[in-house]
């Protein structure tokens, strides 16, 4: 008997008959002789509609209370789910996050999991019951309810499985698999059979939306088995892990990231501090920096360009104006026009010549790079947006044709 958590995600679960299809995978796991606990997101477009909802009354809603708002898309979730195991035969029992031990920070929208108590989990598998969780949610030292942030139910699923020492993790989604590129809009793209847990963290955090980031950094933390396959079909999926075929692909997937923004601080000061200043101000306001770059300081000045999400675009430009007198600068532009296209690949470090032939491919397709960025296992560029998919088709027939 194994210990199995199954996370579902919003479209497997978004109507009636996906509802009873999830219902009977989970049942046929339980059935197996396996304890299971299932993690679930709000069914289709339910978060979508209720921020919808709450725009309807204000343009800038607390943070905290849209919290509150959120949160009821996974408890519907989590309630159909265990109503649907039940009418099929299985004993189940739907928990909150909070009942389900989740303790976060007071970070609302964006929290990170503090403490996980699997006391109220564990006494439901005792009982023999399925136990159902909402993703996405916690409670934090204020008894105020948060939110993990997009993607937060695989990070829910894996804490569970790290907190359990659960003996597989899936993540079950709409597609069978991690493959070479979106398969919507490259079709050729490969299913991967297997891929480390620092490719599918770079992929996942530079665009990739089979898995969250946070979600593989914990597993890859904690050493979850995870394994990424469909709802819709019983095909073996992804198994995602810490090493696999050295000698295998040199690169593993391409993937795009359209939710960024650009930003440029023109003529600043070439002095020390200044990207300190700048910095330290976007942590302060929990803003995540992706690709940073600074020319050579002259005339006694310097530019300063960096990547942040596009949802942080309209609090950067704000904070950086309100702030200028800090670190000078001629002029803060914030561009939200641009996408993150990149390659991934752990064979890159030992296989020269791989930047080469993107920067080729993306040259003979008249695609202008404006950024730049690498890692040993990553290179990235930030390009126009109405370029990005037709850089994503061309940089992956170049390397997987």
């Amino acid at each position: 008997m194994a210990l199995i958590v199954q996370k579902f995600g919003g479209s497997s679960v978004a109507n009636r008959d996906r509802l009873f299809n999830v219902a009977r995978i989970v049942a046929n796991t339980h059935n197996e002789g396996n304890d299971v606990v299932v993690v679930v997101s709000a069914q289709g477009d339910t978060t979508d509609d209720l921020i919808a909802k709450a725009g309807e009354i204000t343009h800038d809603p607390s943070k905290r209370e849209l919290d509150m708002l959120l949160a009821t898309g996974e408890q519907i979730s989590i309630a159909l789910l265990a109503m649907a195991l039940a009418e099929i035969g299985c004993s189940a029992i739907s928990l909150t996050g909070w009942q389900a031990g989740f303790h976060t920070d007071r970070a609302y929208s964006r929290a990170r999991i503090k403490d996980l108590d699997t006391e109220r989990i564990e006494s439901e598998l005792a009982r023999n019951r399925v136990v159902v969780v909402a993703g996405f949610q916690g409670l934090n030292r204020y008894d105020d309810i948060t939110t993990l942030g997009r993607g937060g139910s695989d990070t829910s699923a894996v804490a569970i499985a790290a907190a359990l020492h659960a003996d597989l993790c899936q993540i079950y989604t709409d597609v069978d698999g991690v493959y070479t590129a979106d398969p919507r809009v490259v079709p050729n793209a490969r299913k991967l059979d297997t891929i480390t847990f620092d490719e599918m963290l770079e992929l996942a955090s530079l665009g990739a939306q089979v898995l969250n980031n946070r979600s593989v950094e914990l597993a890859k933390k904690y050493s979850v088995n995870l394994e990424v396959r469909s709802s819709l079909t019983n095909v073996p999926g992804t198994i995602v892990k810490e090493v696999v075929d050295v000698e295998g692909m040199l690169i593993k997937g391409v993937a795009k990231d359209d939710k960024v923004a650009a930003v440029s601080i023109l003529e600043v000061p070439d002095q020390p501090g200044i990207s300190f200043k700048v910095f330290s101000l976007m942590a302060q306001n929990k803003i995540n920096i992706g690709i940073i770059l600074q020319s050579v300081g002259r005339s006694g000045n310097k530019d300063l360009l960096f990547t942040v999400p596009l949802e942080d675009a309209p609090l950067t430009q704000r904070l950086l104006e309100e702030n200028r007198s800090r670190f000078g600068g001629r002029e803060i532009k914030v561009d939200t026009d641009v996408a993150k296209v990149s390659i991934v690949g752990a064979g890159m470090q030992s296989h020269p010549g791989v930047a080469s032939k993107m920067f080729e491919t993306l040259y003979e397709n008249n695609i202008n790079i404006q950024m730049i960025a690498t890692s040993e296992i990553k290179l990235s560029v930030i390009i126009k947006k109405e370029e990005a998919d037709r850089a994503v088709a061309a940089v992956h027939d170049a390397f997987f044709r």
